[in-house]
């Protein structure tokens, strides 16, 4: 009997269970995977609380790496004994074992360990859409990067400065300040600053920045806004403040003709193409040396709602993995 963590009502962390569940044998186009290592993530606490609602009872998780043990009929790309690693629907990465599309796993090259392929694929990915996709980031370019100590944004911010990009990111406590230059930042400013806005412009010398990736939501769109240079791009990618409010669209026009995007990092990996291309580009960049994984903390994946807890109290850096 394997066991996962399960999830019968949306709420706090208090809803995981760890529970013994029977796993399927894989029926055509899928795989049968032994983890080795799951990657925790933001999106994991709002599909937990409802924000992002699945069908329950079930799984969580989007992002792990194991071994393949079994595939079904019409599996070519992997086969038994491959090491490899998915990001996508349908949740269910919080387990021992599972069964999983095939055509959504990626192999994993000699020089990635498990541990790194389930802490990097899903930030790491997130990372080179914000980069590569949502805002094209050019040498010479300025941009704001929130979180910067955090997963997401230990390899953004080395991604960026690796092509040439000053990163000016924010962060919550001078201990996150040091890592995060560390990883690429060129400047720092603190989440709580009363001036924020003013020293992000004093900063580029005063003409903003030309791209804003901001995954905290509510409480910082407006202010990311007003750090915006003309034509600048605004990338909302996350909720941990919670989901954006309505806002008018002149808030963009009287800003100097903004842009918005709402991204979504499985829209840029949605065919097997898409998807091996964009973790080739990845697993380039981690095996040159231009970007590492800083593996912060781990717990138990049967402690998984510990983790939420420390996520969700911002007291984790870098990327936080889940054992079986």
């Amino acid at each position: 009997m394997s066991k996962a963590i399960i999830i019968e009502e949306f709420g706090g962390p208090e809803v995981l269970q760890w529970r013994d569940v029977e796993v399927p044998e894989p029926a055509e186009g899928e795989a049968r995977i032994r983890h080795t290592a799951v990657g925790l993530n933001f999106i994991d606490t709002y599909q937990r609380s409802g924000l992002y609602p699945l069908e329950i009872p079930g799984g969580l998780g989007l992002e792990a790496a194991g071994e393949v043990i079994a595939v079904g009929p019409g599996v070519d790309y992997v086969g038994s004994g491959d090491r490899v690693a998915y990001t996508s629907m349908p949740p269910g990465a919080y387990s021992e074992e599972r069964v999983y599309p095939a055509d959504k796993l990626v192999r994993l090259p000699d020089g990635i360990s498990d541990q790194t392929a389930a802490a990097a694929i899903l930030k790491g990915l997130t990372a080179w859409y914000l980069l590569h996709r949502s805002y094209v980031a050019r040498p010479g370019d300025s941009v704001l990067l929130y979180a910067a100590a955090g997963g997401v944004g230990l390899i953004t911010a080395q991604w960026a400065r690796h092509i040439g990009v000053d990163v000016i990111g924010v962060v919550s406590t001078p201990e996150k300040a040091e890592l995060a230059k560390q990883h690429g930042c060129a400047e720092i400013v603190m989440a709580d600053a009363p001036d924020f806005v003013e020293q992000v412009r004093a900063a580029t010398d005063g003409k903003g920045v030309a791209a804003a990736y901001d995954s905290v939501g509510k409480d910082s769109f407006i202010q990311s806004l007003d750090c915006l240079r003309p034509h600048g791009m605004m990338v909302s990618f996350g909720n941990a403040s919670g989901p954006v409010e309505a806002f008018s669209p002149l808030e963009l026009a009287k800003r100097g003709s903004l842009f918005l995007t709402r991204p979504a990092v499985f829209d840029f990996i949605s065919t097997p193409e898409d998807l091996r291309a964009a973790a080739g580009e990845l697993f380039a960049v981690l095996e040159s040396g231009a970007v590492s994984i800083k593996i912060g903390q781990t717990w138990a994946l049967a402690d998984a709602a510990d983790a939420h807890r420390a996520l969700e109290a911002r007291k984790t850096t870098g990327s936080t993995l889940l054992l079986p």
